[in-house]
């Protein structure tokens, strides 16, 4: 499974380097953005499962980032964490009820910070510390790396079973073949998109081999795949 991903927005360049050496240093994948536009784009091809969004940007503003995310079917689920220098009680009501997940105020501790990624990303990412995961008759238990399905284990090659993790951690989502291929196999990574297909049919025979039930993975026609 590939490390979490945090998209850094931030236009200052020695702050923005002080998070990415940070959040590098703790194992995850980061990716930067110095404008709002482009934080836009890159929440919306890659997918990240966390955003550190500075309030101030030129043209376009934290705030607005924010609330362009939140009513975006496709972003709205990646946590926001807020990063502002306003302090004052009704910056940080703005930016909770614009959409934000967490307001943090400069100067923070990076201490302190981490450990609000690590909470949200609990929430998006489970596998990513260790929790079971589970969608009707289907089980994962990520620490042991165990699959069952109604209460026999299935033997997944590891492809299979970070694919079927990405699939339950966020059920009903629709991934497309590249956002696949950047979670289960990295983005330094090159691999032909037809691979997904390869091994989504052999995580599909092997979750309808165990007992016989449907399948649980849909193919959405022009956008990918999900689960449920």
């Amino acid at each position: 499974m590939t490390q979490p991903s945090v998209l850094v927005v931030e236009d200052e360049a020695p702050q923005r380097e002080v998070l990415v050496y940070n959040l590098e240093a703790e194992g995850f994948d980061v990716l930067q953005a110095t404008s709002g536009d482009a934080a836009l784009d890159l929440a919306r091809e890659d997918a990240p499962d966390l955003i550190l969004l500075d309030w101030m940007l030129p043209e376009v503003s934290g705030i607005e980032v924010c609330r362009r995310l939140k009513s975006a079917a496709d972003t709205r689920a990646i946590p926001v964490i807020m990063i502002s220098a306003r302090s004052e009680e009704v910056d940080r009501v703005r930016g909770l009820e614009t959409g934000a997940d967490d307001y943090v105020v400069k100067p923070y501790s990076v201490v302190e910070l981490m450990a609000r990624i690590r909470t949200q990303l609990r929430r998006v990412r489970p596998a990513s510390v260790g929790e079971k995961l589970e969608f009707g008759d289907v089980m994962i238990n990520t620490a042991e790396h165990r699959v069952f399905r109604d209460g026999q284990e299935l033997h997944l090659g590891p492809t299979e079973f970070r694919l079927l993790t990405t699939f339950m951690e966020r059920p009903g989502r629709v991934w497309s073949r590249d956002q696949l291929l950047d979670r289960v196999w990295g983005r330094d990574i090159y691999v032909d998109s037809r691979t997904v297909d390869v091994h989504i049919g052999r995580l599909r025979k092997a979750l309808r081999a165990a007992t016989g039930a449907d399948d649980p993975i849909r193919t959405v026609r022009g956008a990918g795949y999900s689960l449920g």
